[in-house]
């Protein structure tokens, strides 16, 4: 999630747990535990300057369930040792201290990115995918009661207001699961009409809601993409097919740098040849065309693939009008939709923008 969400997140979760009259030093003692495990990029940018192994390290150590607790302990240990608020109040401090850290990857889960819950354990990254990365309806609750507890503290009026805003952010994130479990059955019958029932897929809300859904499934020759607004939509979800290069990933699917994607990304990318390079992007994070994580792995010699040392490639999206976009599509359907074997399934002429702004047709 974002570091404004974090931050409040920790700070109502450390407010509402330490003692009334240390509830100031509580909101800033959450805020910057909310906000210390995403300062695992500054260690890792210093390390390596490989854009796969910088996407793919970050959420790892400085997320881990396995890892966070004993760090809790050890900030609660020193600041114990030293007096003051946290040795009056040992027992409240702790876990004060320890749940405000411990929330910030349980809130990452909830995202498509991929969080790892369990690192070091080789399990794949763990992605719930059912909320946006910004979602300004889960934040505010927190916000609100962060505001409140800091200029009123120790008044009868902040206890409540830290649990009705922790209580009313956590029942959002109830909801969005709920919307993704409706989201996923219309998926699955509009897969299952063409075939594609057992295809990998994945579900994932469009940016700052939980009303408008994609839904992406991989096939034989690329992906199918869908989308679904739980508000306007009520027939068959319809379904759009894109190609992928399936052949030259199949060719670089050894190198460490793909390998290491595709167990980040659970192999949702798609493949396609520009300016002579082969670019990998994650389906996950986007739609198609535009996508925020794209990396050439590979160079063509002749026929083959030359390894090259990956590279994170950005070329311009009109961001403006596909929000616009999107936030009509969750009040309208569209209305050209046709009826194929219980969903429709379009197969477009797939164009996309070249790094140099140019167009290419594939």
């Amino acid at each position: 999630m974002d570091s404004l969400t974090q931050i409040v997140l920790g700070a109502a979760v450390a407010a509402a747990i330490a003692p009334p009259g240390h509830r100031r030093a509580a909101l800033l003692a959450g805020a910057a535990l909310g906000a210390l495990p995403d300062l695992d990029v500054l260690p890792v940018n210093l390390l390596t300057s490989d854009p796969v192994e910088r996407m793919t390290w970050h959420r790892s150590l400085s997320h881990s369930l396995l890892v966070l607790p004993f760090v809790a302990w050890a900030i609660w240990a020193w600041f114990r040792g030293r007096g003051g608020r946290v040795a009056q109040a040992p027992t409240r401090w702790f876990w004060a201290l320890a749940l405000a850290l411990v929330t910030h990857p349980l809130l990452d889960a909830f995202t498509v990115y991929g969080t790892q819950l369990l690192w070091p354990l080789p399990f794949r990254p763990v992605m719930w995918s059912s909320v946006f990365i910004i979602d300004p309806l889960y934040t505010i609750w927190l916000l609100l009661a962060c505001v409140i507890a800091w200029f009123w503290r120790e008044r009868p009026i902040v206890q409540p207001a830290l649990v009705a805003g922790l209580a009313l952010s956590t029942l959002y994130l109830g909801a969005s699961l709920v919307a993704k479990q409706m989201v996923e059955r219309e998926a699955e019958r509009a897969l299952a009409a063409h075939h594609l029932e057992n295809a990998p897929r994945f579900s994932v809300p469009m940016p700052f809601n939980i009303l408008l859904w994609r839904v992406v499934a991989m096939t034989p020759e690329g992906f199918v993409e869908g989308e679904r607004s739980l508000v306007a939509d009520s027939g068959p979800m319809r379904l759009r097919e894109y190609p992928s290069d399936v052949q030259a990933l199949a060719q670089v699917f050894d190198y460490p740098s793909v390998q290491r994607l595709n167990w980040f990304n659970r192999g949702f990318m798609k493949a396609e040849e520009r300016d002579g390079q082969l670019v990998l992007s994650d389906l996950r994070m986007g739609a198609e065309p535009d996508y925020s994580f794209r990396f050439a792995v590979a160079r063509r010699e002749g026929d083959a693939w030359q390894e090259m040392p990956p590279e994170q490639l950005k070329w311009p999206w009109q961001a403006s009008r596909r929000l616009g976009a999107m936030w009509k599509r969750i009040w309208i359907a569209p209305t050209n939709e046709s009826d194929v074997s219980g969903a429709a399934m379009e197969r477009p002429s797939v164009r996309a923008a070249s790094p140099a702004g140019t167009t290419a047709r594939r």
